[in-house]
């Protein structure tokens, strides 16, 4: 008796069951998965905007450039209430182009563990990815040769193996390396994945003058240019094994293992149509006519793209260059001929385009030019003010002639607003997870205890009290996570009124469980204006 199959296949690593956070210098750590700073949801911080927004009521309607960690951005994304509403699963194009290796994350570089902190990265920011994904949508992840075989696998496990698409080849340079050690290593990778496989429909390209060249008119048949098309398969095929015999009378069977793709009837049908080609002397093996008038408008996408079709990195440097000329051109730029392909074929106009690193903002350049919504989210202050927002603010102000400007007649137009992540609500004290002191109380807590009848009496992590019952007033957004920590400090007898800038509606009822009697609110939004300005001044 045989021993029945357990288990499945899978990429193990370093850490795999920890989590990671970011630290502010862009390295991490590993904390266990019940650390309250994984689950938590930051708030997005209003800092500008640019050209045509819709205002503070609609603003996840406008087009976002984030700066933080994807991470917390994309957490946001996904649960503050206003923007899950108008983003989880409807956001169509995902495209990602993350750091290759992130061996400046650890002092001691040990490169298993380096995998496992790019692996571990990766994961945690596409399983918040696939929660906004539509039914309907793609993520393309563009890698090298460090990481794409373990990027894949440990896709599959993500998103399903049955949504793989294909991976892309990218031609990036102009000329081979001749300083390779050994050899040049000239294409980049773009990993796609569907949201759902059986959803996932690519758009087409636009049919090019070399594509039609292929098809020319040798005989002159008044249907126009064609090219010759195999008659022979594999597959097998009943009706499939005859000999056709051509005009001069010599007889052709198909090769070895393989069939006629038509019966002996239709052969004779497209014979009389025309649509056979024996060759110019009538003597070759046959061949099934395929007419240009009778192909579709587009081209079936193919994962081989030269860079004479969507541009190598140095056009890409020329671009920012042009854009910033006194200026050290940003290393890791993609040409937006190559970013054109991708959105042009995995989204429609109007659709949400995310890319969470974003660099010097192709993709979210593109996107506008193209007539998607868009949402951007870097981690590098200085890249963002140095690149990201000064790009787009010229694509608004029309003042970006280089790229796909011309072929895509843009003249400006539209606008987004700038956004950055807010500070952790914790801080870790001798090894134990606590609201940090600026996240609770202070002046926002005085204020918020006047305005509910509570006396002041600041005792971290309360802001006061009212009988039996204490006042914590939260900086952030107030979840299941953050009740279930508050009420850990309180007396048997004591009560807790949560109060938060912002209240995930799963608050209240966990309240309820964890201590009767206690209730979660908002923060007055007239306590909150006057706080905004205050901090504003700091």
């Amino acid at each position: 008796m045989g021993v029945e199959p357990s288990g499945r296949l899978e990429l193990t690593w370093t850490n795999k069951h920890l989590r990671l956070l970011a630290d502010q210098e862009g390295g991490y750590q590993w904390v266990p998965p019940s650390d309250y700073r994984v689950a938590e949801v930051r708030l997005l911080h209003d800092v500008e905007e640019v050209g045509e927004t819709r205002g503070e009521r609609s603003r996840a309607q406008d087009n976002l450039l984030i700066t933080g960690d994807a991470l917390n951005a994309l957490t946001s994304l996904c649960e503050l209430p206003e923007l899950a509403r108008e983003y989880v699963g409807k956001v169509k194009l995902v495209y990602l182009d993350p750091p290759f290796n992130t061996q400046q994350a650890f002092e001691h570089y040990d490169d298993a563990l380096e995998h496992s902190v790019w692996l571990t990265m990766m994961r945690d920011r596409l399983l918040q990815i696939r929660k906004l994904l539509s039914p309907d949508g793609s993520v393309w992840v563009h890698c090298d040769d460090a990481e794409q075989a373990y990027l894949k696998v440990m896709m599959d496990e993500v998103f399903g193996r049955h949504n793989f698409v294909a991976v892309v080849l990218w031609e990036k340079v102009y000329s081979p390396k001749s300083s390779a050690k050994h050899i040049s290593i000239d294409q980049d990778y773009v990993v796609i994945y569907a949201k759902d496989g059986e959803l996932w429909r690519p758009n087409l390209l636009p049919r090019t003058t070399a594509a039609d060249a292929r098809y020319k008119n040798p005989d002159s048949d008044p249907r126009g240019p064609w090219k010759p098309g195999g008659l022979d398969a594999r597959n097998y095929y009943s009706l499939g094994r005859y000999a056709a015999v051509s005009p001069t009378g010599k007889e052709f069977n198909p090769p070895t293992g393989a069939y006629w793709r038509v019966s002996p009837r239709k052969f004779a049908e497209l014979e009389t149509d025309g649509r056979i080609w024996w060759g110019p002397d009538g003597n070759s093996v046959p061949a099934i006519k395929r007419f240009l008038s009778e192909v579709k408008e587009g081209m079936v996408p193919r994962t081989l793209w030269r860079n004479s079709d969507v541009g190598h990195t140095q056009e890409a440097k020329k671009e920012i260059k042009a854009l910033f000329p006194d200026v050290e051109p940003f290393d890791t730029p993609k040409p937006e001929r190559l970013m054109q392909r991708i959105v042009h074929i995995a989204s429609n106009p109007g659709d949400v385009v995310l890319d969470c690193f974003a660099g010097s903002g192709t993709t979210a350049a593109v996107a506008h030019k193209m007539g998607r919504r868009w949402i951007a989210v870097e981690w590098s202050r200085d890249t963002v003010e140095t690149f990201t927002k000064p790009r787009l603010e010229q694509v608004v102000a029309g003042d970006d002639p280089g790229g796909i400007t011309k072929e895509v007649g843009w003249e400006g137009g539209g606008g987004f607003r700038v956004a950055e992540v807010g500070p952790s609500m914790f801080a870790d004290s001798g090894g134990r997870v606590w609201l940090a002191d600026w996240a609770a109380n202070g002046s926002l807590g005085e204020a918020t205890a006047a305005q509910l009848g509570f006396s002041y009496e600041p005792d971290p992590p309360f802001a006061g009290t009212k009988g039996r019952a204490r006042l914590a007033v939260v900086d952030g957004l107030v979840n299941p996570d953050v009740a279930r920590l508050l009420v850990g400090a309180l007396a048997p007898e004591e009560k807790l009124v949560l109060c938060g800038t912002a209240v995930d509606p799963e608050v209240t009822p966990a309240l309820r469980e964890l201590r009767p009697g206690s209730r979660a609110r908002k923060i007055p939004a007239s306590i909150l204006a006057e706080y905004r300005i205050a901090r504003e001044w700091r």
